[in-house]
């Protein structure tokens, strides 16, 4: 083996060997005006990672739509929650972190599957429904939970399962013969996605852009205070109205999220441009 390797070595140029240089998006993203920009989540509050970033682009005169799987129907410890009331209680807690974004109501999508079951649902019938989106909307940029690159990253449940879907609905939409009867019979077109922002709540090691958010810290951190059914005083006993001394543990609790570095607020993501084949690469 030795031996092979050694010859490998002094046959093939060492460039043959170099890693590929990190992917950069032309146009940082602080400066991105103009563009369409897409988030798929699994859940109400996913989006929560990229706040800042989706303030800014909103701020900076570009479109965008927050995507959300799953109506978050089953994440409470109050006993006295059901169901549709707690799916009631997410939408409304996501448009108003939404609305302290700048980010309209009607940019806001749910597809209403149950929530911790999601990667049990038809993965046909989901791709085929996020392929629509995505030929309706044709985002300049799709923010997503990252699959992983080279290796398949873990998630919990419903966050590995909306990882993948994504990726296989921005496949499958560049594709005519597929799901066709959306381009024959509903007068969509293929689209190929460009770029994509992809996110992760711990492992931050595949990152390689971070986005200054430093202007946009206090939409963040209002907007993150607004998930009260799944932090805080809320998580047991879930009360809509929340005191002065609640609302300010929240927003705490949210800054606290908030990722510092040389004394500045940022979001990092990996950055890719390119076929969604080589999403992973």
């Amino acid at each position: 083996m030795r031996v092979l390797l050694a010859m490998l070595f002094t046959i093939l140029p060492s460039s043959f060997f170099a890693q590929r240089p990190e992917q950069k998006p032309e146009i940082p993203v602080e400066q991105w005006k103009g563009k369409t920009a897409v988030l798929i989540g699994a859940h109400a509050d996913d989006d929560e990672l990229s706040h800042g970033t989706l303030a800014l682009l909103q701020a900076h005169g570009n479109q965008v739509y927050v995507v959300t799987l799953t109506t978050g129907n089953v994440g409470t410890q109050d006993p006295s929650l059901s169901r549709t009331q707690l799916a009631q209680i997410r939408r409304q807690e996501e448009l108003a972190a939404l609305a302290e974004l700048g980010i309209p109501a009607d940019h806001y999508i749910n597809l209403g599957y149950d929530d911790g079951l999601l990667e049990f649902e038809d993965r046909k019938a989901v791709v085929e429904n996020l392929v629509r989106l995505i030929r309706k909307m044709r985002p300049d940029v799709l923010f997503a939970w990252d699959p992983g690159k080279n290796y398949q990253r873990w998630h919990k449940s419903d966050h590995r399962a909306a990882a993948y879907l994504t990726a296989d609905a921005a496949r499958a939409a560049m594709w005519r013969l597929l799901f066709e009867g959306q381009i024959t019979q509903e007068g969509l077109k293929e689209y190929m996605v460009p770029e994509y922002l992809l996110y992760n709540d711990y492992d931050h090691d595949d990152e390689n852009i971070t986005v200054d958010i430093n202007d946009f810290v206090e939409k963040r951190v209002s907007a993150g205070a607004k998930y009260v059914s799944q932090f805080g005083p809320g998580w047991k006993n879930y009360k809509a109205n929340l005191s002065e001394v609640e609302l300010k543990d929240m927003k705490d609790l949210a800054r606290k999220k908030i990722r510092i570095r040389d004394g500045k607020a940022f979001e990092g993501f990996r950055y890719y441009r390119g076929l969604p084949d080589a999403l992973g690469k």
